[in-house]
This record gives C-alpha cells, sequence and structure tokens, in this order.
C-alpha cells in the first residue's frame, strides 16, 4: 500500500514492508477472529459506528473521549500507530489532529469501512492488513502507539504483539490501550441485575470460545488478570506509566453487550494502560 504524500518538510508515514513470504501463519485465534470480524463489520458498524464517530477517538464503552483524556500527550506531527483500527475512526481523529497516521486490522472487511469513511469524510488514513502479533514496519518507526479494543482482546500471545509494538516505537515512545477490564470476566456479560453476582473464578483463564456445527473455532477472547497484563508487559521490556479505570458517566444511558449504566455504576468495564518504550 502505498504512503500519502507528505507535506514539504514532513516526515512520510511509515510503509508496510511487502514481504509475504517472511509473514508468519496466524494463529488459530487470530484465524478465527479475522473470520468471525470479516462476517461481522457491517453489523458492528451499524450499530455502534454513531458512538464511535467517523472520526471521534473513544477509549471504551464508558465514552472516555481522548481529546478530554489527552493519554498520548500532544500528537501534533507525531508518527502514530493504530492497532485493531476497526474502521480507524481512532486515526482519523488524529489526523485531524496533526499526527502522520498509519494504521491497520486483520479484518479486510473492516479496512472496506474505513476506505467508505474515508470517502465519506475527506480525511484518508492509509490502512494496511495486517496480524498484530508480526507488524509489517520497520523498527523504530514511530513516536506514538494506540489500540482502544483493538487486537489485544484477541490475540493468543501478547507479549508477541507487546514485542513488536516496543521494536516499531522509538526510544521513549509511548504505547495506550485498553481492553475490556479483568474484573469483568468473574461476572456474566448480562447489563442486568444478573450480571452484578460472580458466577466464575477471577482466576479461570480459559478463554471464551464460539465454534460451528462442525466444532471449528470461530471467534475467542482471552482472559488476563491485572497480574497478568502487568507481568506481560514487564516481559515485553515496556514500562507501565499509567493506569485509567474510566468510571460510568452521570447521564450516559447506553448498554453495549454487557456494559450499562448498572454495572458501571458498580464494576470497573475498562481498563487504560499508559506504557513507555526503553
Amino acid at each position: 500500500m502505498p504512503s500519502p504524500a507528505s507535506r514539504p518538510g514532513e516526515t512520510p508515514v511509515p510503509s508496510p514492508s511487502s514481504h509475504p513470504e517472511e509473514t508468519p501463519a496466524l494463529s488459530a485465534s487470530s484465524r478465527a477472529n479475522r473470520g468471525w470480524w470479516d462476517g461481522n463489520a457491517d453489523d458492528y458498524q451499524v450499530e455502534h459506528g454513531s458512538f464511535l464517530r467517523d472520526d471521534g477517538f473513544v477509549w471504551g464503552p464508558e465514552g472516555l473521549d481522548e481529546a478530554d483524556a489527552r493519554l498520548l500527550g500532544d500528537v501534533r506531527g507525531r508518527q502514530v500507530l493504530e492497532i485493531g483500527c476497526g474502521a480507524a475512526q481512532c486515526a482519523r481523529w488524529l489526523v485531524r489532529q496533526g499526527a502522520r497516521v498509519a494504521a491497520f486490522d486483520i479484518s479486510h472487511r473492516q479496512l472496506r469501512h474505513s476506505q467508505r469513511i474515508d470517502l465519506d469524510t475527506g480525511v484518508r488514513v492509509p490502512v494496511v492488513q495486517a496480524d498484530a502479533e508480526a507488524l509489517p514496519f520497520a523498527g523504530g518507526s514511530f513516536d506514538v502507539a494506540c489500540s482502544a479494543y483493538g487486537a489485544l482482546p484477541f490475540v493468543a500471545d501478547p507479549v508477541a504483539v507487546f514485542r513488536e509494538v516496543r521494536r516499531v516505537l522509538r526510544p521513549g515512545g509511548r504505547f495506550v490501550f485498553s481492553v475490556s477490564h479483568p474484573v469483568r470476566w468473574a461476572f456474566p456479560d448480562d447489563p442486568g441485575p444478573r450480571g452484578l453476582t460472580s458466577d466464575r473464578s477471577y482466576f479461570d483463564r480459559t478463554p471464551y470460545e464460539e465454534r460451528d456445527e462442525r466444532g471449528a473455532l470461530t471467534y475467542v477472547e482471552h482472559h488476563r488478570t491485572m497480574a497478568d497484563w502487568v507481568n506481560l508487559l514487564a516481559a515485553s521490556g515496556l514500562t507501565i506509566a499509567g493506569l485509567v479505570e474510566p468510571e460510568w458517566p452521570e447521564g450516559h444511558e447506553r448498554v453495549w453487550g454487557g456494559w450499562s449504566p448498572l454495572r458501571g455504576r458498580h464494576l470497573p468495564g475498562t481498563a487504560i494502560f499508559t506504557c513507555v518504550s526503553c
């Protein structure tokens, strides 16, 4: 995929390398989730597109907006990578802030929605289809990396992702990502009162899986405890600089799966980690 033309004096957006023979095979988790997102991208964008906005940066179902949180710092003139971008709504917001952005997703259908929104808004985001466990970018290409519920809940080997992120970040680069808060896994995925009573062990790391009638894996999410996330980041060489557990805001009545005002008043739904590359 060609990179966009740069304005005079600007560093071009890093282009993905094109060496398919060097691309490792997808894991079972990645294969299943690529198929699931390709099959469900249309419905997802219809259901959630207005909340995400075509060029908005929302960290999770609580609605924490990067315009207010500023977890990425000042991105103007910075090289930024969005990981698991979906339709690249976050990346498009970053472009509007003056960042030089590249984005990728494992789902081709999600990237088609990104191209559709590019045409609708006139804001073009360079995107590529890729697996987060093997980033197609040169080392030291980016100042900032970010991921809002992208890739990390769905990969079998998060350390591989973290090491890849560290590789493509410049020294001192920032990586901020959001995932489902680990405590949610101890409760039913129900937005109502049933979702307030724990029915499984927080320490049970059995992945959530869906299979077809032949028993083939079609969708998977992986559970990590808070300690798991901290230890996995440490093992990858990234330093944790901050953690945000967004509170459910007053007046926010949207229900998204198991996220709801009822549960949000009692349980954290999202964890946002800020990390620094050494």
